[in-house]
């Protein structure tokens, strides 16, 4: 079982992706109904617990279980918990608030919300912990801070009220992600404490419920025009992961502070509703489009939604038997590579940490044994880690439910494994990876993706494909920088990283992909026969000045020989310049024609016809840092005299 001293238990917003609504979507996918089919608000109330009566985890009352907690994890959580007690509690200013709109900086008033809230969460469980009153003056004064608030949200979302970019108009209750994650907290501390809270003031309890049900409870079962939940019959469109993440913790702040059954009832039926929009955006193949950074709050917060739903009716909401589910819970181990290294694309960063306790406990749900195995190999990792000792509570009701099972997973990671799957095909998602040997990391690893250009955190990247080796980075995508008003604006694609330009694809003639539905992909087929290889299409990513009539990709994984191969052929409508990129970390040396080396040992060859240029960017940036070091560095492998038609090959590989 995962510790609460663990990464991965502990993980605080601040510290995951603050994701925004994307910038572009297609109108929305056909309707499925996976989860409401057949499902009223009469069925769903016969169906739910009583109030009062859903009861999933020992309260602070129940001394004996908290009582029994491991003793590092009882100190580590009363460590940090002291020290916050002999400190002010920081204060939320409306100029820091006005950031975003006057110069897109979101990270100033993030640490300040957060911190507040993080404080908040670790003094509730060091209360739960101990239970001798000493962290009760410090958690009214966190309630009742968090109850004065203007937004319970973040300044880089308020852009969703009518009166736009700003301060928040307080007349208008706008749902976002964190606004959301708030009532979660109260939700979560008021069900453990409820009689402790009870003897500081009568009237404190009481102002949590009020401000929950005007913030979050009122204008979620009213409006349908909230983008992320998808109901807006004026405006359909995909939704992403703000539906799920916001669905579980307004399920939590509904079957927690909702007293009346009938609208209980109601607003659970729209929460599942909601979250079929979500499942409907997805390919059977249950592909993260998002990646695997952003799959903790978006298939791991769908998991969140169904094991709320599944709790709450003693069971008779299941829905963990849908093939779909099954499959997005999948992807987290799919897309592992080795260690903290994840296949990313778009956005998300290339490592990942993700909660050891959620991955384990979904493949429990949905009966995955290499999901189980993965969620308890995390968990030795995390127990591991450094991080173990620096406790930063994140979203309230996982962490709760983490404790909860800690010794059972405990008890599971001794020895764990990864299950590193030999060669995984997403092909709605177009999406492929492959390694030398099934359960190892030794030698190549591959993974390539097709795609359109409008998918969620879009990046303009239809063909590209990162390469490690022995569990390491070789050829890489870069992600994304730390967000700012800009990543999603109309300028998004001035950013350098979402530039095709920076990613492992080709610049034909000077143009470089464009963004949007129509570019994408076509004909993406991967195969295991003899070797690992998929094939694509990718000149329809390309606008009509680039002048390109055809233009296939193959990359395949020679398990024979342990090398990359990247073969492009083309058809030219013009002949200016074709240049194929390649991105990497490690230092390139030009050898001698069609030859270079990196660093680490590795080659790689080329046509002599194509001229290398090296370039480099900085990535001394707080996303990019710890993964790429200062600085990241381009090859152009350029001609200026294609033929018309032809095809270029690259080999990498490490004699």
């Amino acid at each position: 079982m995962p510790s609460l001293t663990r990464r991965a238990v502990l993980s605080t917003p601040a510290a995951l992706p603050l994701m925004a609504q994307a910038q572009s979507y297609p109108s929305a996918p056909p309707e499925r109904h996976l989860l409401s089919a057949n499902l009223t608000p009469a069925k769903i109330q016969q169906a739910l617990l009583p109030p009062g009566a859903w009861n999933p985890y020992p309260k602070a009352a129940d001394r004996a279980w908290w009582s029994a907690l491991p003793e590092n994890t009882r100190r580590v959580l009363l460590d940090a918990a002291n020290r916050d007690l002999a400190q002010p509690w920081p204060s939320l200013p409306a100029s820091v608030c006005l950031d975003f709109k006057r110069n897109g900086n979101r990270t100033r008033f993030e640490a300040l919300s957060f911190g507040r809230r993080n404080r908040l969460r670790l003094a509730a469980l060091a209360e739960c912990v101990e239970a001798r009153g000493r962290f009760l003056d410090d958690i009214l004064d966190g309630l009742w801070l968090v109850c004065e608030e203007s937004f319970w949200g973040v300044s880089a979302h308020i852009g969703a009220q009518q009166a736009g970019v700003g301060l928040p108009d307080v007349t208008e209750p706008i749902v976002d992600l964190f606004a959301a994650e708030t009532a979660n907290a109260l939700a979560w501390i008021d069900y453990l404490l409820a009689p402790q809270l009870e003897s500081l003031s009568p009237l404190l309890r009481p102002r949590l419920a009020l401000e929950v049900r005007r913030r979050i409870l009122e204008p979620c079962l009213a409006r349908t025009d909230f983008s992320w939940m998808g109901l807006d019959p004026a405006h359909p469109r995909y939704v992403n992961n703000w539906n799920p993440w916001i669905n579980s913790n307004w399920l939590a702040a509904v079957l927690h502070f909702e007293a009346d059954p009938a609208r209980r009832a109601a607003a659970v039926h729209k929460i599942v509703t909601s979250t079929d929009r979500f499942l409907d955006a997805y390919h059977p193949d249950g592909g993260c489009d998002e990646g695997p950074g952003y799959w903790s709050r978006a298939g791991a917060s769908l998991f969140d939604v169904l094991d709320l739903l599944h709790s709450a009716s003693a069971g008779k909401l299941d829905f963990f038997s849908i093939p779909l589910v099954r499959e997005i819970g999948a992807y987290i181990y799919r897309a592992h590579i080795a260690g903290s290294w994840y296949v990313n694309f778009a956005d998300a960063s290339a490592r990942v940490n993700p909660d050891a306790n959620l991955v384990w406990r979904y493949g429990q749900r949905i009966h995955d044994p290499l999901m189980t195995a993965h969620g308890a190999w995390l968990a030795s990792v995390h127990k591991a880690s450094p991080a173990a000792e620096r406790p930063d509570v994140g979203a309230m009701g996982r962490t709760i439910d983490a404790l909860f099972h800690q010794q059972e997973l405990d008890q599971a990671s001794a020895g764990a494994q990864p299950p590193l799957v030999g060669a995984v095909n997403l092909p709605g998602t177009q999406v492929c990876a492959a390694r030398i040997k099934q359960g190892s990391t030794q030698g190549f690893y591959v993974a390539a993706q097709g795609g359109h250009n409008a998918e969620s955190h879009n990046h303009n990247d239809v063909g590209n494909f990162i390469v490690f080796h022995d569990g390491s980075p070789v050829l890489i995508d870069i992600g994304v920088e730390t967000y700012t008003a800009k990543t999603f604006s109309s300028r998004r694609y001035e950013i350098w990283t979402m530039q095709s330009a920076w990613h492992n694809c080709p610049t034909i003639n000077g143009v470089s992909q464009s963004p949007g539905r129509a570019f994408e992909a076509r004909d993406f087929n991967a195969t295991e026969d003899p070797f690992p290889s998929v094939s694509m299409d990718i000149q329809h990513a390309y606008p009509p000045a680039a002048g390109v009539n055809r233009y296939s990709r193959t990359i395949t994984l020679n398990r024979a020989s342990g090398e990359v191969s990247i073969r492009d052929t083309f058809d030219l409508a013009r002949r200016q310049s074709l240049e194929l990129s390649l991105i990497t970390t490690r230092a390139p040396k030009i050898e001698g024609p069609g030859r270079l080396s990196l660093d680490g040992g590795f080659v790689v060859a080329f046509d002599p016809a194509l001229t290398p240029v090296l370039d480099e960017h900085s990535s001394d940036d707080a996303r990019l840092r710890p993964n790429w070091g200062p600085v990241v560095r381009r090859i152009r492998l350029t001609t200026h005299t294609p033929p018309a038609q032809g095809s270029y090959t690259v080999i990498i590989n490490k004699p």
